[in-house]
């Protein structure tokens, strides 16, 4: 079988390199470690926050090597260099499209959040807060004056609520901000609002061009609609088994196997090592 050559493999964490239980299986484990063993950068690529990503590397052990130093947050809008200990990349909402999603999220009777790289902030806690704070491992934490706070501008805007419900605001959103905002639902119940220009894709484009190589060589692992930068501008993008049908059909590539059966590390160890 042809081997790919790669430089850089970016990989979303939720259906993709987690199983249904949210853990990272021995035998991705072991794929990952040996392709960072052969110099190639290992980059988790979430919609999580960087503290949230955090024990996801842990269980990788490669971020003492240069191959496991970065992490791209927030859907794209934050690189964080861990030898550094520092954000290198950064992209936010400005505040008026916040203050506006607000507005008008509240006259559907939902309620926003917003993300620092360890903490979720809203106005009250309900029981979406709580769903969001439990998935992502982060500190959750209300604020008096909600609306002055987001005023600063943020990484992401995250609306919770129902599925049915979030699909008719994404559509109102979409209208009202054009292209000053990138809309979209990273889970049914989880619409975000992010910068516009900013995806998975573009992020790992920027970190690519940073370490030299460009992105033609690197490869995207997803499997839903907030990897779908990734997936087309990725150098070979791979969609999983598992994963929505829009993005198989911009994919390069599709799993053999699903997120539950090391479908990343069966697919690296035919493809790359």
């Amino acid at each position: 079988m042809e081997k790919l050559d790669v430089k850089l493999i970016a990989l979303d964490l939720d259906d993709t390199l987690l199983n249904d239980d949210r853990l990272i299986s021995d035998g991705n484990v072991e794929a990952l470690r040996q392709c960072a063993e052969k110099g190639i950068y290992v980059v988790l690529c979430s919609g999580r926050a960087e503290d949230a990503i955090l024990p996801f590397v842990r269980r990788l052990e490669i971020a003492g090597k240069e191959a496991g130093r970065f992490i791209i947050a927030i859907n794209g809008c934050s690189i964080f260099d861990m030898h550094k200990r520092q954000q290198i990349f950064c992209r936010k909402v400005k505040a008026d499209i916040l203050l506006r999603t607000n507005e008008i999220a509240e006259s559907y009777g939902l309620k926003t959040e917003v993300y620092t790289p360890d903490t979720i902030y809203y106005e009250q806690a309900t029981k979406w807060t709580k769903l969001d704070v439990d998935l992502c491992g982060l500190k959750g934490k209300a604020v008096e004056n909600y609306k002055e706070f987001i005023k600063q501008g943020f990484t992401k805007m995250l609306v919770p609520g129902e599925p049915e419900e979030l699909q008719k605001l994404q559509t109102i959103l979409r209208t009202e901000f054009g292209d000053q905002a990138v809309i979209f639902t990273s889970k049914p119940y989880f619409l975000e609002v992010l910068p516009p220009n900013c995806g998975k894709g573009e992020a790992v484009e920027w970190l690519s061009n940073q370490l030299g190589f460009g992105i033609e060589k690197t490869m995207g692992f997803g499997d839903s609609m907030n990897d779908e930068s990734l997936i087309r501008m990725a150098g070979y993008g791979v969609a999983m088994k598992n994963g929505l049908e829009e993005i198989k059909k911009i994919a390069r590539f599709v799993t053999d196997l699903d997120n539950n059966h090391d479908g990343v590390g069966d697919f690296l160890k035919k493809h790359v090592l």
